[in-house]
């Protein structure tokens, strides 16, 4: 049977409280009995005037205004500000009326402009959700998943100049330096003068958005982006995260971020990290705080048809390597950049039935290069062998990879809509505090209270 459904109800007046029209599982809910946001207060006293002045928009409705926009994954401030005036749970959510004004969208961007520029403020927020979920059991930071995801920056990829720029030292450099200068004073050679000669190069500088850094993923995708450094555990929670341009390698930042992953959550037993971590120098940073490598299989990069690395034996005890015609490449030097070199003799090699698989030196040499932490990188591999490795890093594609999926399709994370290191920094904090709330509400959700 055909039923029309007349107008008249959109005049009709009842007598109705705004809490009854938010349904009773939505998400604003289980996000109110999460967490008690009286915190921020604390956060920002110092921010405000008691005694003076004209009264400024609440901080905790400010705090609750982008969290809504984060949760909800809404592109902007003023399109959250349209949802917020039609939609009733957000209303609840921020505790305004049916018939209160609600802040202009401008009103953030001034508050983050005056009060909260050079702060931490998000920061703290962030750590102090995170804390919450830890103090109801649902963090588990034994283990660390590492990994870094690029996020388009708010930039035209054609408009940039070329700058020369100073390459920066690697924070390790020093250390390493040392290390190579007592390897070959145990050889018998000079070690190195320090080096005062700076490395440059030619880098594209975005003129929109100068902070971010020109990224170049494959032939078809060349744009600025930002980099998200993130840590997360093995349910899904983040840990923490660091930003940096888009052309900062992920390897350059593993020690900062387990460093701030330590000093707020708690050193991890292990981290799990993918073939781009696998280097000598984080290998040794982790195996020296005493931490767990989790690293993937590399596939060799020797040309085919010639002999593989590992087809050639080192001998520790004597510090040379044997060839699998049974010659000896004995040490030769170690060079700036913390190579050992092992060369073969090429009076012997010039006959060899292999050498044509062996080397394509014109003087028949073999030469062999090893790091002088080479000795973790090994201790890695045997690692990997190992159920509980095989294990852990086969969980990466459900925390860590999930979390960055789940913050570009369902939060916004896509690309930015602010420009510079700290506003994107802060979208970071705030995409990912906004992550761990909805984890933390879901999962602590007990339903309505019984009448």
């Amino acid at each position: 049977m055909l039923s029309k459904h007349t107008k008249e109800g959109r005049n009709q007046i009842e007598m109705v409280a705004l809490d009854e029209l938010v349904p009773e599982d939505h998400l604003v809910r289980k996000v109110e009995q999460a967490i008690d946001f009286e915190f921020i207060y604390d956060l920002v006293e110092d921010k405000y005037c008691l005694d003076n002045g004209r009264p400024g928009i609440d901080p905790v409705v400010l705090i609750k205004m982008v969290f809504t926009q984060y949760l909800f994954g809404i592109r902007s401030m003023r399109q959250t500000i349209k949802e917020i005036e039609t939609n009733v749970a957000y209303r609840w959510f921020i505790g305004y009326s049916f018939k209160e004004k609600i802040p202009h969208f401008s009103t953030f961007g001034k508050n983050y402009v005056r009060r909260f520029h050079d702060t931490d403020l998000f920061e703290q927020i962030f750590y102090r959700i995170l804390k919450e979920a830890m103090t109801k059991g649902l963090v588990d930071p034994s283990v660390a998943f590492i990994d870094s995801t690029h996020v388009k920056a708010n930039a035209n990829k054609k408009k940039f100049e070329k700058k020369i720029a100073r390459v920066e030292t690697r924070t390790y450099q020093d250390q390493l330096d040392k290390e190579i200068n007592i390897d070959r004073e145990e050889h018998g050679k000079k070690p190195f003068p320090p080096q005062n000669k700076e490395e440059s190069k030619e880098i594209k500088v975005s003129t929109t958005d100068p902070e971010s850094g020109y990224y170049v993923k494959d032939e078809r995708e060349k744009l600025f982006a930002y980099s998200f450094h993130t840590a997360s555990d093995s349910r899904g929670f983040i840990l923490g995260s660091l930003v940096t341009g888009g052309n900062v390698h992920d390897s350059r930042m593993l020690d900062k971020l387990v460093t701030q992953v330590t000093d707020k959550v708690g050193k991890p037993s292990s981290v799990a990290v993918d073939a781009g971590y696998k280097t000598p120098h984080i290998a040794k940073f982790l195996m020296d705080q005493e931490i767990r490598p989790v690293m993937p299989y590399t596939r060799p990069r020797t040309k085919d048809g010639y002999l593989r690395k590992y087809e050639y034996v080192y001998d520790e005890y004597f510090d040379s390597y044997l060839c699998p015609e049974g010659q000896i490449l004995p040490y030769r030097t170690t060079t700036r950049d913390g190579y050992k070199q092992y060369a073969s003799n090429p009076l012997e090699c010039k006959d060899c039935p292999l050498l044509e698989r062996c080397t394509q030196s014109k003087n028949h040499t073999k030469m062999i290069h090893r790091h002088v932490w080479q000795d973790y990188i090994d201790e890695v591999e045997h690692l990997r062998h190992t159920e509980l490795n095989k294990t852990l890093y086969a969980k990466r594609k459900e925390t860590i990879e999930r979390v960055f999926a789940d913050a570009k399709e369902k939060h916004g994370m896509r690309w930015t809509t602010l420009r510079g290191l700290k506003k994107v920094s802060m979208q970071a904090m705030l995409t990912f505090a906004a992550m761990n709330l909805k984890k933390l509400a879901n999962w602590t959700w007990r339903g309505p209270c019984p009448a």
